[in-house]
This record gives structure tokens, C-alpha cells and sequence, in this order.
């Protein structure tokens, strides 16, 4: 399931369209949203335990090798081809390469099709000669419909392994991102959980969910609810999250 992507792939005018719009529609946005769900309004301060670390800032080379992992988001799906989901199309924005080890149905909990795994079982899979110099872990919101039982511990054994594999290596955590408005609670439930045990070590924690990366107005371009998306971003979609996960990491970085 693992593909790779490198950078300066070409993009299409819809795309590139897309991530205009998109772009201009964020910048307008008012700061509060009346449509959000109550259980995704929690603060940064109020998402973390109270022995929560440091953040880490990412230092990234000019020309990156990231490590994308996560779910179907990560994979691609619903663009008019994998290779325009977001993680690809992080490679151009960040003058790097991808590793793109998306896996549909995927989640800490819940296992991917055909049996692929749980996170943690995929990471243990992993190669450790990979060598990237950043690891994003995305989502996932596939573990929504289960109780909040071993969650945390789920978790916790898959960043273990993933530090193990990698020792030394910056990890952000880009948290899931909804998929239908408002958000669900079990959604805002991860999210809150997640940035959580990302503060208790320090890693960097990006939240699509507090930060309205997916709103009434941007909602029908960015989201595909037909039958064969399924609820998955579009091209376009997929375009515009890679930029807003670009900028987050922009953000990370050390202060000149």
C-alpha cells in the first residue's frame, strides 16, 4: 500500500483553481462558528495534561524526505487519481519527497481492509532504513464508532514504536479532519485525545477540527459526498488540505 511521490508533479488548472478559492474563502471566515460541534470547542490548553512538555519545532532540510502515514485521506482517496491526494501533493509544497503509507479503513483501533492492520501493527511493518527526516501520523477518524476503551493505550504502543523505529526523527501529528458538518462528537473526541497525548511528549499537534479547516462555505468543493467518494476530499480537496498542512508546518518552524 505504500506509494511514493516526488516533487514538482504537475497539478491540474482545477486544482490550482480549488486551492485559490480555497485559500481566499479561509482568509474570510469569522473566528467562531455557530455550526461546530460543542465537543470539538476545546482549547489548546484545555486539549492537554497538565505535565504536557515543551513543543518540538520542526527543522526541515530545503529539500525534505517526509514520511506520510495514516488512513484513506493519506492514500488519496476520492481524487481523480491517488497520486493528487494530499500527502503527494505535499512534496511539491515542501521542494521535497513524500512517502505515502496510506491505508483505507485504518485507524489505532480498527484494522485496514483485507487485514492489513491497526496503525500499530503497520508500523511495526515499517522499514527502519527509510531514513525521512519528518514523520506526519494522520488521523484517523476510523475509530470513531468504538468505545474510547484502550484507546490511549493503542496510541501510546503505536508512537512507542514508531520513536523506536526512528529514533531521533520529528513526528507531527495531524489530527483527523471531518468528513461531514457539524462535527461529530466521537470526532471531536479523538481530536481531544490525540492533542493530548501529542503535548505529553512534546510533539507538534495539528488540528484540523479546532483550527475549521472544513466549514459550511468551503464544505461541497473540499468534501466528494457522491457515492463513489464517499465522503472524501476531492482533488481539489485534497489540493487544499496539502497547503493547509503546509503552512502548519511553516509554522513549526524554529524562530530565525
Amino acid at each position: 500500500m505504500t506509494r511514493m511521490s516526488r516533487s514538482r508533479a504537475r497539478r491540474s488548472v482545477l486544482v490550482t483553481a480549488g486551492l485559490a478559492a480555497a485559500i481566499a474563502v479561509v482568509c474570510a471566515l469569522a473566528l467562531w462558528r455557530p455550526w461546530t460541534s460543542q465537543d470539538a470547542a476545546v482549547s489548546r490548553a484545555e486539549a492537554g495534561p497538565a505535565d504536557a512538555v515543551a513543543v518540538a519545532s520542526v527543522d526541515l532540510p530545503d529539500h525534505p524526505r517526509v514520511l506520510v502515514f495514516g488512513d484513506s485521506w493519506t492514500w488519496g482517496a476520492a481524487a481523480s487519481s491517488p497520486a493528487e491526494g494530499y500527502a503527494y501533493v505535499l512534496a511539491e509544497l515542501l521542494d521535497g519527497e513524500t512517502i505515502v503509507d496510506g491505508v483505507p479503513g485504518s485507524g489505532y483501533l480498527v484494522p485496514g481492509g483485507e487485514g492489513i492492520g491497526t496503525f500499530g501493527e503497520r508500523i511495526a511493518r515499517m522499514d527502519p532504513r527509510l531514513g525521512p527526516d519528518l514523520i506526519i501520523v494522520q488521523g484517523s477518524i476510523n475509530d470513531r464508532h468504538l468505545p474510547d476503551t484502550g484507546y490511549a493505550d493503542a496510541v501510546t504502543a503505536a508512537w512507542d514504536a514508531l520513536a523506536g523505529i526512528y529514533p531521533g526523527t520529528p513526528v507531527v501529528v495531524l489530527g483527523p479532519a471531518p468528513q461531514v458538518l457539524p462535527v461529530e462528537s466521537a470526532t471531536a473526541r479523538i481530536d481531544r485525545d490525540l492533542a493530548g497525548l501529542a503535548a505529553a511528549r512534546g510533539w507538534p499537534y495539528i488540528s484540523p477540527v479546532l483550527e475549521e479547516w472544513i466549514t459550511p462555505e468551503d464544505y461541497e468543493w473540499v468534501i466528494d459526498t457522491g457515492d463513489i467518494g464517499r465522503d472524501h476530499p476531492t482533488s481539489a480537496g485534497h489540493a487544499y488540505l496539502a497547503q493547509r498542512v503546509a503552512d502548519a508546518l511553516a509554522a513549526l518552524r524554529p524562530a530565525r
